[in-house]
């Protein structure tokens, strides 16, 4: 595959971040009770980044967590014979939260369902909302974000690549094709 465009720098990706962050605080009417948990491997950065924000408008201190949904997913054909391992790593209870699930790119919901699976086998949070970066549509479940920084429709052909400092030197968004 090649890449076909730049879709966001990292000033966009800032700017996403920040109105997803604002949109955060109002659903949630504040920042009390709140707790993130980034997918890994991209949506780990992404939601300390929402922390970091969430900080510098509301002055609270959110406490991020760390979700691999590995073998809560439903598609590996392997599942059945490997131990569930991984999950979720966590600073508090889920109990009574209001927990944000950030994942960098959404596109068939199994990931985010894998994760809304992890969280439940953790305790009952108040409420489970989504947020991501990039929806691309072609969903194969019922699962919509409550917080969206760009909506891309794409084919199944092609695919969205999020870059984090912290795993590629740099920030952006990519589509790739053929």
């Amino acid at each position: 595959m090649k890449m076909k465009s730049k879709l966001m720098d990292e000033a966009a990706v800032r700017r996403a971040l920040m109105r997803i962050s604002h949109e955060i605080i109002e659903k949630n009417e504040g920042s009390d009770n709140l707790l993130l948990i980034g997918v890994k491997r991209r949506g780990i950065p992404i939601a300390r980044r929402l922390a970091e924000n969430i900080m510098s408008i509301d002055g609270a201190s959110v406490p991020v967590g760390e979700a691999d949904i590995t073998f809560y997913r439903d598609d590996l054909t392997v599942k059945a014979d490997l131990p569930l391992t991984g999950g979720l790593t966590l600073p508090e209870s889920v109990e009574g939260k209001s927990v944000i699930i950030v994942d960098d790119v959404i596109y068939t919901g199994r990931t985010a369902r894998a994760a809304i699976e992890a969280i439940f086998a953790h305790g009952r949070p108040k409420t489970i909302r989504l947020a991501v970066l990039v929806d691309r549509g072609h969903r194969e479940l019922p699962i919509r974000p409550d917080f969206v920084g760009k909506n891309v429709p794409t084919s199944r052909e092609e695919k969205i690549s999020v870059m984090a400092d912290e795993f590629d030197g740099e920030t952006g968004v990519y589509l790739y094709g053929l």
